[in-house]
């Protein structure tokens, strides 16, 4: 059945958004994996305008292919805020473990030192 409405461009793209929103994202991360340009704060930057951009106005576009352009590039920004966060707290959760390791060596060090 065709809604009312929509386009033969916008039913494709409707059928395959979540495919090119996750494409988008992974193709977005291994540029800014490579990159050295590119840092975690413009991913952040960026993802915070595209997503206001798609509350604000994509979801009211009465353009068809519009609104779902824009639904995947809001999908495929937030997918890439979410790997910048999960690398984010993942970086302090490594530096803690480190952390803790030098310390208890330390300890033990310390604590060997009157056997020695």
């Amino acid at each position: 059945m065709i809604e009312a409405g929509s386009t033969r461009g916008g039913r494709w793209l409707r059928e395959r958004k979540l495919k090119l929103a996750l494409w988008v994202a992974v193709v977005e991360g291994i540029v800014v994996a490579v990159s050295h340009d590119l840092t975690r704060w413009t991913v952040l930057v960026i993802g915070v305008i595209v997503l206001a951009f798609y509350v604000l106005a994509g979801r009211s576009m009465k353009w068809d292919v519009g609104r779902h352009l824009s639904w995947i590039a809001a999908a495929s920004q937030a997918m890439a805020l979410l790997v910048v966060l999960f690398a984010f707290i993942f970086e302090w959760i490594a530096i803690g473990i480190v952390a803790i390791i030098a310390i208890a060596a330390l300890v033990y060090l310390f604590s060997d030192h009157r056997r020695t």
